[in-house]
């Protein structure tokens, strides 16, 4: 049973922002879209995709990774299929197959290309109109490409419509070799400079330029916080109450996603993160946390509860969005309406069920 509950005042804050929040549940395969409803109560929508991670998005476009594709779904805006209550209608317009390259953090550049991380072959990459991607870029202590997931490259971030800034777990040049150096051989990589810029930290998540800052995701310690780029330090602006990952940014504040460890899974063993719980006497949760970057404090949440979703990859604003909706494969209403352009105005139809 699946159970989302947000914060008394979430609504109202997205309400007052024009934002709506798009959110990726890998383990389940859930895109969840958040917006409020006409009564001011939160709404959820959600359609399933294959393993899909990364997102970005402006709301007029999302792009999406899943296990073996990358899809862009565009809004066709209000109408029939949406129904009044949806101001936004996301379809699956383009799907790149790519196979499973493992992608991770997505990105579109200054061309309106999109680029993303491709963590198992470790490399920043874009798609290709005949073959299954484009490496564009590997850290240099990675010697060859390959599809062995060395140091476990999986976040991006852009300036000036080009990568940036990517994290890794370590800087490993052996098959797996990232597992071992958990704890703290993370860092951060200048992209245009090849240059390490911060190390030290526990599995990094996230890097995202905002308001000339570098933030990221300290997962395994459980931290947001941003990189001094002059001492290559991490300065911690907040706790996070679980496996961090999924960094988005409104004004003054930080969504940020968070996952409850999976047990199984030796790589989530033995982290700092447990030590920072317990000291708090709290235990790991799955969600959504809205802060406060001038204060740290943790002002609005969403906790998702019960066995269907534990983890979550990325969250994106959507602005200007109230409630937005999406059509997926398992049901036949992608194959039933169609959109096109006449005399300048969007028609839509659709075929009777």
């Amino acid at each position: 049973m699946l159970n989302i509950i947000g914060s008394r005042e979430l609504t109202r804050w997205l309400a007052e922002h024009r934002v709506s929040l798009a959110v990726s549940t890998y383990q389940a395969g859930k895109l969840l879209l958040v917006g409020t409803k006409g009564d001011a109560g939160l709404a959820i929508f959600e359609r399933t995709f294959d393993r899909c991670m990364g997102l970005w998005a402006d709301g007029q476009t999302i792009w999406m990774s899943t296990r073996y594709q990358l899809w862009r779904l565009e809004d066709m805006g209000p109408g029939p299929v949406s129904r009044p209550e949806f101001d936004r209608l996301f379809v699956p317009q383009v799907g790149y197959t790519t196979g499973d390259i493992d992608i991770h953090d997505v990105a579109v550049d200054g061309q309106g290309q999109p680029v993303f991380i491709s963590t198992l072959f470790n490399c920043i990459a874009t798609i290709s109109q005949r073959r299954s991607f484009t490496p564009l870029w590997r850290p240099n202590f990675i010697s060859k490409l390959v599809a062995e997931d060395r140091c476990h490259l999986n976040g991006m971030a852009m300036q000036d419509g080009s990568p940036r800034y990517v994290t890794a777990c370590s800087r490993s040049d052996v098959i797996d070799g990232w597992r071992d150096r958990r704890k703290d051989g993370g860092l951060v990589i200048n992209v245009r400079t090849d240059q390490i810029i911060a190390q030290g930290l526990s599995m990094p998540h996230s890097p995202r330029l905002y308001r000339d800052r570098l933030w990221l995701l300290d997962s395994g310690n459980g931290y947001l916080g941003y990189i001094d780029t002059e001492t290559g330090t991490m300065r911690r602006v907040a706790f996070c109450p679980g496996y961090a990952r999924g960094l988005a940014f409104v004004g003054d504040y930080a969504i940020v996603g968070v996952s409850k460890p999976r047990r199984d899974e030796p790589s989530f063993h033995g982290l700092n993160l447990d030590n920072e719980l317990a000291a708090r006497d709290a235990s790991p949760r799955c969600g959504l946390q809205v802060i406060d970057l001038r204060s740290g404090d943790v002002v609005h949440w969403i906790r998702i509860e019960g066995d269907v979703i534990g983890e979550l990859y990325d969250v994106v604003v959507l602005p200007d969005t109230r409630r937005p909706k999406a059509l997926g494969f398992k049901t036949d209403e992608i194959q039933r309406n169609v959109w096109f352009d006449e005399e300048d105005r969007l028609q839509s139809w659709t075929a009777e069920g």
